[in-house]
């Protein structure tokens, strides 16, 4: 399924609602880049997440504009892009903030070992 290898777009918070509670009740560990079209970091950083999500199917890669849902931003505390969240069954399990490509990835391979090993 494309969908499984890509970065799937929230547009609106029903979207965003819908795909959270499909990867929480999947148990699959999702991965959220809280974004901006106006911010360059975040253009930087967008075909590397998107080159994460097609290496890494077995995560769920999520991306927000701030803009398009500000009280989804909110109630998660983005306060700078881009803010990469890493949640697990509802839980925040870390956060990265900024063009930090080796670290997200690390800290996403870490959270997938420790899911693959508690399974």
């Amino acid at each position: 399924m494309a969908e499984e290898t890509a970065v799937i777009g929230c547009h609106s918070e029903a979207d965003w609602e819908e795909h959270l509670r499909r990867g929480n009740e999947s148990k699959r560990l999702v991965v959220v880049d809280f974004t901006a079209s106006w911010c360059g970091p975040c253009r930087i950083i967008a075909p590397f997440f998107a080159e994460l999500a097609k290496k890494l199917p077995e995560a769920l890669f999520l991306k927000v504009d701030v803009d398009e849902l500000p009280k989804v931003a909110a109630d998660w505390a983005v306060e700078a892009m881009p803010t990469f969240v890493i949640v697990k069954e509802g839980t925040i399990l870390d956060r990265v903030v900024g063009v930090r490509k080796e670290e997200l990835h690390q800290k996403i391979q870490h959270h997938l070992g420790a899911a693959t090993a508690s399974a």
